[in-house]
């Protein structure tokens, strides 16, 4: 009903343009507009003004023979005072813009290894920002910002690099467990060897508290019994000890059976093993 009228409408963030028999008149700003269509005055389309958005997958080769699909968002708009060339000088604004990144990505990224494309997709992003920022000027765009928001390698490169980042971590979990092991190994035997230590010095000890133990009896009964020598006395004892160690072995209901020399003779000679056991432990503590 307006057009019959000869007004439109503009809507926000929106120009339309105006032509007059055809010919480019000028940009007409949101709102109402007159336009006598009688009189020649016509609008061939309108113009967004708003933030659009393009997503371009392109297929290309690494420096490393690896075909990935390089995934680039565009973000862009129309220039409100270059509506004209926005409107007129492009047919095919979204092909034009694919083209431009093609030509961007196929030239960088063959110049970078897959790793490399990986770290430097902001480096490929801003190139391709800077080309299409030079060509779609003079075309009434503006690029307001360019990411490259997926690299996709082939699916069996995919896998191959997962079973390569696998293998290597699991080699560095088996040095760690290797590690491991050799530390409680370690520690293991540091014990063992300072329980052997202690166990050792405790014997030691004991020994010699028996030693000194019997030298003072030895001493008490030579100054309480005259006419005795230490080594009377000494014989004395370990005498006595043989037989209560006899007396012990035979009022034990389990023992097994215990096969020893018996007679004076060899008590002397069990008399003498100990001595010379006792003087050698003796000897050794000091």
């Amino acid at each position: 009903m307006g057009q019959a009228l000869g007004c439109i409408q503009v809507d926000q963030s929106t120009v339309a343009v105006k032509e007059h028999f055809g010919k480019f008149d000028e940009v007409l700003e949101p709102g109402c507009h007159c336009l006598p269509w009688c009189l020649g005055y016509q609008v061939p389309g309108y113009l967004s003004l708003r933030v659009q958005q393009l997503d371009v997958r392109c297929e290309t080769k690494t420096k490393d023979n690896v075909f990935v699909t390089v995934v680039a968002s565009i973000q862009y708009r129309a220039l409100a005072e270059n509506a004209a060339d926005a409107f007129y000088k492009l047919s095919n604004t979204k092909g034009q813009i694919q083209s431009y990144v093609f030509d961007v990505i196929r030239a960088s990224v063959p110049r970078l290894g897959l790793d490399a494309a990986f770290e430097q997709k902001n480096e490929i992003a801003k190139a391709v920002e800077e080309e299409l920022e030079k060509a779609m000027s003079a075309y009434g765009y503006e690029i307001v910002q360019t990411l490259i928001v997926d690299i996709e390698p082939d699916p069996h490169v995919k896998r191959a690099m997962n079973e390569i980042n696998a293998a290597a971590r699991l080699r560095v979990a088996a040095n760690e467990k290797a590690e491991a092991e050799k530390i409680l190994q370690i520690k293991r035997a540091e014990g063992e060897a300072e329980s052997k230590y202690l166990s050792g010095l405790g014997i030691a000890r004991q020994r010699q508290a028996i030693v000194d133990g019997l030298r003072d009896s030895v001493l008490a009964f030579s100054e309480n019994v005259p006419g005795t020598t230490a080594k009377d006395v000494m014989d004395m004892v370990l005498v006595t000890q043989y037989f209560d160690t006899m007396k012990e072995i035979g009022a034990t209901s389990k023992s097994s059976a215990v096969f020893i020399p018996h007679g004076p003779g060899a008590v002397k000679d069990v008399a003498s093993q100990i001595r010379e056991g006792l003087l050698q432990a003796e000897s050794i503590q000091h």
